[in-house]
């Protein structure tokens, strides 16, 4: 038996735990006998159906509506994933593999074989949400940060170092340095994944169940599963696999912005006359648009995108229901519309020129930048109003 697989017996029941490296060749020949060697009566795969179906589907993205995914409030959540997927593409390109080759060839075989394949993983847009939702400003921060830095590394890994990360010293290594650098993060991409996966693996039918997973899964999906199989852990997990909604405190917090900026520039007329309070308009509308639009030329946004920026921003940032960068990247997908060729190369255009001969990239980089332009200019710019109210009442 390989170093990367467990081999459970729970209550009368044999589960085959196989840890793979997703860009590892080794894996997909590991995954692949160990199917023909068993025929087990399930094999569990490590995978969502919308991202099992994205893996069988080459074309996936060439259906991409771009203006929907931003309709859809999702724009974010699809440059994560480009991120993340390209990352791996570029570990796996010294060895000749792609990410998920794996799952894709435990599939292959177990329909070969006439056995039935359980995704057992959670909706990849449920856990990037929870991530995003439970993290604080600060995490959130951190985490855009590190998918920015995946995004723009060329770092290639060899396939002494790519079937390293199965090592147990290796894996435990790098959970660590996640968990002390976003503890939250951690907790629900790999903590909440774990029980997820185990209880998806041991509700798979049969006496005989192989399961295919990453290898920063494996031991803590032996660990739930053992706790599954002492009853250990409650049946019902649906609290993991629902986004939490927004507190109490975000949603009084995104009116009583807008509310202090519109009170203190009323103010400012009542207090500083008809100059005072034009001045306070003026420092928000210029602070604002001005901001937004360079960022928005910042990420090479079409001319009319820009002014579009420059008018919205000081609009939107007094509007919780609708952001700039929303507004901005709609503008940019219809005026620069995606061609085929853009949504063919996607994944593969996930790199610093990319971003700007990609139209799709392009459309989302418009979208981070201009929120980011307004998101600072509110702060600025609010600050700036204190400043000459606080001055007109020294007067």
């Amino acid at each position: 038996m390989s170093q990367t697989q467990r081999v459970l017996n729970l209550k009368g029941r044999t589960i085959t735990i196989i840890g793979t490296a997703h860009v590892s060749a080794e894996s997909i020949t590991e995954v692949e006998n160990t199917i023909r060697e068993l025929k087990p009566d399930c094999v569990a795969i490590e995978l969502d159906d919308k991202r099992a179906d994205s893996i069988k589907n080459k074309d996936k993205f060439s259906q991409l509506d771009i203006v929907q995914v931003l309709k859809n409030h999702e724009g974010f959540l699809l440059l994560a994933n480009l991120v993340l997927a390209s990352f791996q593409r570029r570990m796996g390109q010294n060895v000749g593999v792609k990410p998920g080759d794996e799952m894709l060839a435990g599939m292959r075989v177990a329909e070969e074989l006439g056995i039935p394949t359980v995704m057992a993983d959670r909706s990849i847009q449920v856990t990037l949400k929870r991530a995003w939702a439970k993290n604080s400003l600060w995490g959130k921060c951190k985490l855009l940060a590190a998918l920015l830095t995946s995004a723009f590394s060329n770092e290639e890994m060899t396939e002494e170092e790519i079937e390293g990360i199965k090592e147990k010293n290796e894996m435990d290594s790098m959970m660590n340095e996640l968990a002390n650098y976003m503890p939250v993060v951690k907790e629900v991409l790999i903590d909440e994944r774990n029980l997820y996966l185990a209880k998806n693996i041991w509700d798979a039918k049969g006496d005989n169940v192989v399961a295919v997973i990453g290898a920063g899964h494996l031991d803590g999906v032996v660990e739930n599963l053992e706790k599954l199989a002492a009853d250990a852990i409650p049946g019902n997990l649906e609290e993991i696999n629902v986004v939490p909604k927004k507190g109490i405190g975000g949603k009084i917090l995104a009116w009583l912005i807008p509310a202090i900026i519109i009170g203190l520039i009323v103010a400012g007329f009542i207090y500083g006359g008809s100059q005072l309070g034009t001045k306070m308009i003026k420092s928000w509308v210029l602070w604002n648009g001005i901001c937004a639009a360079l960022l928005t030329l910042l990420a090479a946004g079409h001319p009319l995108t820009i002014i579009v920026a420059f008018v919205s921003a000081p609009i939107t940032s007094l509007c919780p229901f609708i952001g700039c960068g929303f507004v901005t990247a709609i503008v940019q997908a219809l005026v620069c519309k995606p061609k085929v060729k853009d949504m063919e190369s996607l994944q593969d255009d996930v790199t610093i020129k990319g971003f700007y001969t990609n139209r799709i990239l392009r459309v989302l980089l418009v979208f981070i930048l201009s929120s980011l332009g307004s998101s600072v200019a509110t702060f600025v710019s609010g600050a700036d109003i204190i400043g000459k109210l606080a001055g007109a009442a020294e007067v």
